[in-house]
């Protein structure tokens, strides 16, 4: 156990995946897993562990942020073992191309953040996902019929609704990155896999678009993911 975590070592499988929402894993598990239980529920982030079509899986809530999926990113890799951890996520829409509830399969994830000098003292904004799995993640995608737009996205300290001079911060990206959406927690989560020889990827869902002033609703980001939630729970399968 950890401080944050309060499962036995033997209960959390060797593939996470990882929504933000405590309650979208609780979703999860009620929806797409057979014979699972709850092994974690300390400060609520839930975790449950069961099977699906036969395989072990983990879903956890990482929390919001880069700090929150630091923790348990850090703790899953390190004191439990685990190999492989997806972030099931949503994200707001940079492209004029996306629209809502569009599928990315996050590339390279670039930040603003200190993470990586703080903990590491490494002068490091831009971290990549595991090629390895993006590469399962895209054949379970074309095999199963689930499109997907591919890309780079902006991993922020803030969220990016309430951000009062948006245009400002989308000008300082970096342009060669090409970054076509924002979330909160892929950066550190491909960071800490890369630093501890464990493998990452990040499926996010489009929830809102800024320069469409285009939204969905709360209930609507906890239970209508279903092709992320697939993708990822198929892809799982290969790992």
């Amino acid at each position: 156990m950890t401080p944050h975590i309060e499962a036995k070592k033997s209960e959390i499988a060797k593939t996470v995946l990882m929504p933000g929402d405590p309650l979208r894993a609780k979703y999860i598990a009620e929806n797409f897993l057979q014979d699972y239980k709850l092994v974690n529920k300390v400060r609520n982030i839930y975790a449950y562990t069961g099977k699906y079509k036969g395989k072990e899986i983990t879903v956890m809530a990482s929390g919001m942020g880069i700090p929150s999926m630091g923790i348990y990113a850090y703790e899953l890799y390190k004191v439990y073992e685990v190999e492989n951890i997806i972030r099931i996520g949503s994200c707001g829409g940079y492209s004029d191309s996306l629209d809502l509830f569009d599928t990315i399969l996050v590339d390279k994830s670039y930040t603003e953040s200190n993470f990586a000098y703080t903990f590491n003292e490494e002068k490091c904004n831009i971290s990549s996902a595991t090629e390895k799995i993006n590469n399962i993640i895209e054949k379970t995608a074309k095999d199963s019929n689930i499109k997907y737009v591919k890309g780079n996205v902006l991993c922020s300290d803030c969220f990016d609704l309430y951000i009062p001079k948006l245009n400002e911060l989308l000008a300082r990206l970096p342009r060669d990155l090409n970054i076509i959406a924002a979330e909160m927690e892929s950066f550190v989560l491909f960071y800490l896999a890369n630093l501890l020889n464990k493998q990452a990827a990040c499926l996010l869902t489009v929830v809102d678009i800024p320069t469409k002033k285009n939204q969905i609703s709360s209930e609507e980001r906890e239970k209508n993911l279903n092709n992320m939630i697939e993708l990822a729970l198929e892809s799982s399968l290969n790992m």
